[in-house]
């Protein structure tokens, strides 16, 4: 090829990519699927990509950075401090759950596929792992209940590292053992791997930490310095053992996450950018390299394989991880039934059977098809029927009802303190750490972070809610906030309050891209802030036959009130805006600011308000 053709179709990559991804957030659908399809129609369908062809001798070498960086970037995510948090299931479901997965796979890989005993429990480490990228997005779709949904994230998110980590070790034993057949040597050629690895990833850790804790860098080059570490690492940690370069970026990164008084935020959120580079273009390539002859040789028992996977193995994963638990039945099954495939799976195992066909192991060219077959499988069959399956099995929520409010300021806490009273599922975010610690001793749920990041496109929990309200003094991140969220909920669930009494249209976005004004148009952020800073209080009034709404506006009066939401006899919440007119009736609850008069005299000016 030229080198006009190779930039050529570098540049497609890129930008096939990029249309995957974003097609994937508009059509709610994990992007892999996108991905996948998009390399299978370049590849083995047209031909119009060869991978091998294109990149020739580099192609090895990229596939193994490319799997590194991903590796790093999901161990980065796994804090000791989270297993507190998951409970018992989760804990179970990445322990036992997981060695159950392994085995039973791994078992059904070698009676149905007929792969050795080493590459079956290679194929089996590898299709333990979910991964969030696959999981979120389907429950965005799906909506169960919160009890499912958290237990199905938090594995995705834990069993990603902790996966990889475990194909890292097998494939390692597999590949020491290759050449000889001296079980003494495969064990010492093992631990020195392990010894490496782990020796090297501490290493790095503790390198990297002590120059972030003592500020040895600049903010604009923690990035960077990461980036060469972990490369370097990966590289020379292969030099002194073979392949044990992915298990010491591993705990290169778990490391990281756990020490003390290191913020790694900022890194994570670069490597999650460069993560969805990597893989963008990586999925493409590897998808591309799939042969029909190899899809055409596993044939029907693959087919039989992913039925037991998907019908066996992870039912019988998921009674062991929740015997005795307080999940239901019902909930069982869902839980049974989502397991998609994802990242990892695919990216490592494409790296391994390279190495593992070098050294001429049967059926190792297998392995990318068989991966791939899993991974297309499960997301495709649990992306079109989850959803109505949770639907049948009654643990599915109903419309969404609850806020996503953009702000943990004194306002916004106030405002999200209420909403949880009347019983609605609140999620407060803000990039302001003594916010977020303020919004939490409340008891209130919170985001620590920016909502528009690809951070929290993964780790955002936006289950049960419908509603995004921006209350923050930014106007900028008020309407960027709406940009973003418009789409999920769409613009009559989506609300920005004005950030000075005084804005006019030409100073306003467009409501298509912010939402609705909230309250109305004579109420701003500062003029609420201001009555909350006077003693202004939130309360709930019922409606009757006897008081009714203008009862009880001519009770308050003499009180500066400011109606914030009304719930109608159904218990649907409806949020008072500017152009919405609300008629409360019978049986109807009223949420509003009251602030009583002789407090409102003393109220300080609109600068003084932004501070709360």
């Amino acid at each position: 090829m030229s080198e006009h053709d190779i930039a050529l179709t570098v540049a497609a990559i890129g930008l096939t990519g990029f249309a995957c991804q974003w097609a994937a957030w508009r059509m709610k659908l994990p992007a892999i699927l996108l991905l996948l399809l998009a390399g299978l129609i370049a590849g083995p369908v047209t031909n119009l990509l060869e991978p091998n062809l294109l990149f020739g001798d580099l192609l090895f070498p990229l596939v193994s950075l490319c799997v590194a960086i991903i590796l790093f970037e999901g161990s980065l995510t796994l804090e000791f401090s989270q297993l507190k948090e998951v409970g018992n299931v989760v804990k179970r479901l990445i322990s036992f759950g997981a060695i159950t997965t392994l085995s039973l796979t791994a078992t059904a890989c070698h009676f149905v596929l007929d792969f050795s005993w080493g590459l079956s429990l290679l194929f089996g480490s590898l299709t333990v792992v979910t991964g969030p990228t696959v999981i979120v997005p389907l429950l965005r779709t799906v909506r169960p209940n919160s009890k499912i949904a958290n237990t199905l994230r938090w594995e995705g998110i834990l069993i990603d590292p902790i996966g990889a980590l475990c194909a890292v070790l097998v494939f390692e034993f597999l590949a020491s053992g290759a050449h000889n057949g001296e079980f003494s040597h495969v064990l010492v050629t093992f631990a020195t791997m392990l010894a490496v690895g782990l020796s090297s990833g501490i290493a790095a850790g503790i390198l990297l930490a002590r120059m972030l804790r003592n500020h040895w860098l600049p903010e604009y080059l923690h990035n960077i310095a990461t980036l060469s570490i972990l490369l370097t690492v990966f590289v020379v940690s292969n030099q002194f053992a073979d392949e044990s370069g992915l298990l010491a970026v591993t705990v290169f990164g778990i490391w990281l996450a756990n020490a003390k008084e290191v913020n790694v935020q900022q890194i994570l959120h670069f490597k999650e950018n460069l993560t969805v580079l990597l893989i963008s273009g990586l999925f493409i390539l590897l998808a591309a390299r799939i042969e029909w002859a190899d899809l055409i040789t596993l044939g029907w028992p693959m087919l039989a394989l992913l039925a037991i996977i998907q019908f066996v193995v992870r039912p019988i994963a998921i009674s062991v991880s929740t015997f005795g638990s307080q999940f239901n039945w019902r909930e069982r099954a869902l839980l049974a039934w989502i397991a998609p495939r994802g990242i990892v799976a695919a990216a490592i195992s494409a790296l391994f059977a390279l190495k593992l066909a070098e050294q001429g192991i049967d059926h190792a060219n297998l392995l990318v098809p068989a991966t791939f077959a899993v991974i297309i499988g499960t997301v495709v069959l649990q992306s079109l029927t989850a959803a109505p399956i949770a639907r049948l099995l009654g643990v599915a929520e109903p419309s969404p009802s609850g806020f996503l409010i953009i702000g943990a300021n004194s306002l916004a806490r106030k405002i999200g303190g209420a909403l949880q009273d009347a019983g609605f599922r609140v999620v407060l975010t803000d990039s302001i750490w003594e916010n977020i610690s303020a919004a939490r001793l409340l008891g209130l749920k919170t985001y620590f972070g920016n909502p528009a990041s690809s951070h929290a496109d993964e780790y955002l929990d936006l289950t049960g809610i419908g509603h995004m309200l921006a209350l923050t003094p930014q106007r900028h991140q008020n309407v960027m906030s709406g940009m973003r969220f418009i789409r999920e909920f769409g613009s009559n669930k989506t609300f920005c309050i004005k950030t000075r009494s005084r804005d006019t249209a030409k100073h306003r976005a467009s409501i298509h891209h912010r939402g609705m004004t909230l309250f109305n148009a004579d109420t701003s952020f500062q003029q609420l802030a201001s009555l909350v800073a006077n003693g202004g209080e939130i309360k709930s009034t019922r409606l009757s036959k006897e008081f009714s709404y203008e009862d009880y506006l001519a009770k308050n009066q003499d009180d500066h009130i400011v109606p914030l939401f009304a719930i109608d006899d159904k218990q649907h919440i409806h949020v008072y805006a500017e152009s919405v007119e609300l008629k409360p009736g019978l049986d109807w609850k009223i949420i509003a600011m009251i602030t009583p008069a002789k407090k409102e005299n003393n109220k300080p000016t609109e600068a003084a308000a932004t501070k709360s």
